[in-house]
């Protein structure tokens, strides 16, 4: 039709989508291969999330990055970083030293902690080292003042449900892990939050719990929208006395932690 804008050419359209996405859509090929530039930054994807996974642990930059809060520092059963990746399970539990070290508090008591935040390594040190510490900062400043906040717990060759063994050694009501993600090759750097109330080493699962995940502002989700959102189901669970699948995260709709029906 006369007059009509042309359409766009297959380049240009793919171009203007891959501005909405980190996904790789539309790379075109190099006779029967990806282009070489395109192969190239998929290698580098592969070798930064490798690097992510074998790249040690710095507890001592994390407490760096959060002044005034008193640290622990702990091992899981782990005892080097290939048992780590070979044995998940030894990943999930405390050192038996560490533990007798955790400052305890009674889980009956009025003294006990309120809430407990275990930084995990995980499968991306790169992540806690990034993100772990601003999370903290800003989630604390949210929460009332009358809370009681344990020292962070910050531990090496760990996996979520080491925060159960923190938390009961503790005496905490409540643990959040803030670990590092299993990398892909769209992100390496993705802080994974996960949220549990009465946590019991062994019994609890992942339905017990819930997770904010891809915390790495600002192609994730910001500090504060994590903040705002840890803030809200950490009193919300406290209130229902649950976290999991009977706890929901409705606070875009201003509404947080309904209780499941039945």
């Amino acid at each position: 039709m006369d007059g009509a804008a042309p359409e766009p050419s297959d380049a240009a359209l793919w171009a203007g989508l891959r501005q909405h996405t980190q996904a790789r859509i539309g790379l075109g090929r190099a006779g029967s291969a990806l282009p070489t530039r395109h192969r190239l930054e998929l290698q580098a994807a592969h070798a930064a999330a490798r690097d992510a996974v074998h790249s040690p642990f710095d507890p001592d930059a994390v407490a760096s990055a959060l002044p005034g809060a008193p640290t622990v520092r702990v091992r899981s059963a782990a005892p080097d970083r290939l048992t780590y990746l070979q044995r998940p399970d030894l990943g999930r539990r405390l050192d038996d030293i560490d533990r007798a070290h955790l400052p305890r508090g009674a889980h009956d008591s009025c003294d006990s902690w309120d809430v407990v935040f275990v930084v995990a390594d995980g499968l991306s040190s790169r992540a806690v080292h990034e993100h772990a510490a601003p999370v903290i900062r800003a989630t604390t400043a949210r929460l009332p003042a009358a809370w009681r906040v344990a020292p962070v717990v910050l531990a090496e060759q760990a996996r979520v449900a080491l925060g159960d063994d923190v938390a009961h050694a503790l005496g905490a009501a409540m643990v959040v892990v803030l670990v590092g993600e299993r990398p892909g090759m769209s992100a390496a750097d993705s802080l994974g939050a996960y949220l549990t109330y009465a946590p019991k080493p062994g019994t609890t699962t992942d339905a017990d719990r819930n997770c904010l995940s891809n915390i790495r502002p600002p192609l994730g989700l910001s500090y504060d929208t994590a903040a705002a959102k840890l803030t809200s189901l950490l009193t919300r669970a406290r209130e229902l006395g649950r976290t999991g699948v009977s706890l929901k995260d409705d606070s875009d709709d201003g509404v947080v932690g309904l209780p499941a029906a039945g």
